[in-house]
C-alpha cells in the first residue's frame, strides 16, 4: 500500500494556481553523488532484504557494495519479498497511475521514469560518498555481486567460451586513475581485444535491457492518459576527448562550459551535449536537459540557454532544474532564475526585468515521488 495524501494535497495547490507538475517516478537513493546536498535512502524494507542478501546491490571487484539502486543482475528475480525489482517498481507506477488517473495528463503532465542511480540510465560507477571516487577518476565496472556474475557466465557460455564469463576485466584500474594508468584503457588498450569487447557488449546490453523494461512497463500504465514519459540518460564528460569518446545521449550536463572544467580531465560538456543533439536530430527524437550540479548563476542560465535554442536543432522540450531549496531565492539568485525562464519561453534571449516582474504559469514543478517532498523538488521549464 502506498500513501499518496501528501502528493494529492500539494498536486490541489498546484491546480489551484494554474501550474503543472512533472512527477518523477524515483526508485533510487537520492543523495551521496557528485553536488547533491540532499540525503534519502532506500525505502527500509528495501534496505532490510540487502541486509539479509548483501548481493542485491551492485559490487565492485574488490567487494565494496553501492545501496543507491538493486543491481540489474536480480531485477528479473523474485528477491524482494516475492517480487522482482521490476514488478515492483511497475507496482509502485501503477498504484500512482490509478491514484492520480484523473490529473494525469492535464495537471500532472509529464512522467520522468527513473532507471538507475540519479534516476539516470547508468551503473552507480562513481560514488562520491566516503570519499570513494573524485573527480575525473576513470570509475570502476560494477558486476561483482553474485547476479551480475552469474548474467556474465550465462552470456560466456552460450556464446561457446565459458572461460569469458569467470571474471571482469582484471586491468581496467580503480576509481580515481587516469586512462593511460590503465592497461584496458589507455590508447593501444585491452578494450579493443575479443574478450574484452565481449564483456564491454554484455555490460552495457544489461543496461539498455533494463530501460528497455521499466520503460515498456510504464508506457503501459500510462497508456492514455495524455502525459508524456520521459527517460534520464547520464552525462559523463570527462575523458571526452580520449579516443574512446563514443558516450551517447547524455544529457544532463546542459550548464556546463568548456572553458571552466580542469585541462587534465579532458572534459567536453559542450562537445558531449553537441554530440547528444546531432544523435537526438538524427533520431527524430526529441532533447530534453537538467543540469548536473546546482548552480544559481547567471552564466550557467546562459549556458543552457545556448545550449538548447541554436540551429543545430529545435530546442529542449524540457529543462529539469537542479535544485529549488533556500539559496535559490537568495541576492541575485532568484531574479537569474526569472531571467532564465523567461529567455527560455523566447527562444533563448536573456533580458533583464524590471522588479515587479514575474513567472508566468509556463513553471512546472517536479517531484520526486518516492520520497519526502519536503526535502527535495525540482523546477522543470518549457
Amino acid at each position: 500500500m502506498y500513501n499518496w495524501e501528501g502528493y494529492a494535497e500539494l498536486g490541489q495547490k498546484v491546480k489551484q494556481h494554474g501550474l503543472k507538475i512533472q512527477v518523477v517516478m524515483s526508485f533510487h537513493q537520492c543523495g551521496g553523488n557528485v553536488g547533491d546536498s540532499c540525503s534519502i535512502p532506500l525505502p527500509p524494507w528495501v534496505l532490510e532484504e540487502i541486509g539479509k542478501n548483501p548481493d542485491l546491490v551492485y559490487t565492485n571487484r574488490s567487494g565494496r557494495r553501492n545501496p543507491e539502486y538493486i543491481s540489474l543482475g536480480c531485477e528479473s528475480l523474485d528477491v524482494l519479498r516475492g517480487r522482482t525489482p521490476i514488478q515492483v517498481y511497475t507496482d509502485y507506477m501503477r498504484s500512482f497511475c490509478n491514484r492520480f488517473r484523473d490529473d494525469i495528463g492535464e495537471v500532472n503532465v509529464a512522467i520522468q521514469v527513473g532507471m538507475g542511480p540519479c534516476g539516470e540510465l547508468r551503473y552507480p560507477a562513481y560514488p562520491e560518498s566516503n570519499g570513494t571516487w573524485r573527480f575525473p577518476g576513470i570509475r570502476e565496472f560494477q558486476c561483482y555481486d553474485k547476479y551480475m556474475k552469474a548474467s556474465l557466465k550465462a552470456s560466456a557460455e552460450a556464446l561457446g567460451n565459458p572461460a569469458w564469463g569467470q571474471d571482469g576485466p582484471h586491468d581496467s584500474g580503480e576509481y580515481n586513475q587516469f586512462p593511460e594508468d590503465t592497461g584496458f584503457f589507455r590508447n593501444d588498450g585491452t578494450w579493443n581485444t575479443e574478450y574484452e569487447q565481449f564483456f564491454l557488449e554484455w555490460y552495457s546490453e544489461k543496461l539498455l535491457q533494463h530501460g528497455d523494461n521499466i520503460l515498456s512497463a510504464a508506457e503501459v500504465i500510462f497508456k492514455g492518459t495524455g502525459a508524456k514519459l520521459s527517460g534520464k540518460v547520464v552525462g559523463i564528460h570527462w575523458h571526452y576527448r580520449t579516443s574512446k569518446h563514443g558516450v551517447a545521449l547524455n544529457f544532463t550536463c546542459m550548464e556546463m562550459r568548456d572553458c571552466e572544467q580542469p585541462e587534465n580531465a579532458n572534459c567536453s560538456p559542450q562537445g558531449l551535449v553537441h554530440q547528444v543533439k546531432m544523435a537526438t536530430k538524427t533520431a527524430d527524437t526529441e532533447l530534453a536537459g537538467e543540469n548536473a550540479l546546482e548552480r544559481y548563476d547567471a552564466a550557467a542560465f546562459g549556458q543552457v540557454l545556448a545550449t538548447g535554442t541554436t540551429a543545430a536543432c529545435s530546442g529542449l522540450s524540457a529543462f529539469t532544474y537542479l535544485r529549488l531549496n533556500k539559496r535559490l531565492f537568495e541576492e541575485d539568485n532568484w531574479r537569474h532564475m526569472v531571467e532564465f525562464v523567461k529567455g527560455m519561453s523566447e527562444g533563448g534571449r536573456i533580458r533583464r526585468l524590471p522588479e515587479s516582474d514575474t513567472l508566468r504559469s509556463d513553471l512546472y514543478i517536479g517531484l520526486v515521488t518516492d520520497r519526502s517532498i519536503r526535502k527535495t523538488k525540482e523546477i522543470i521549464l518549457v
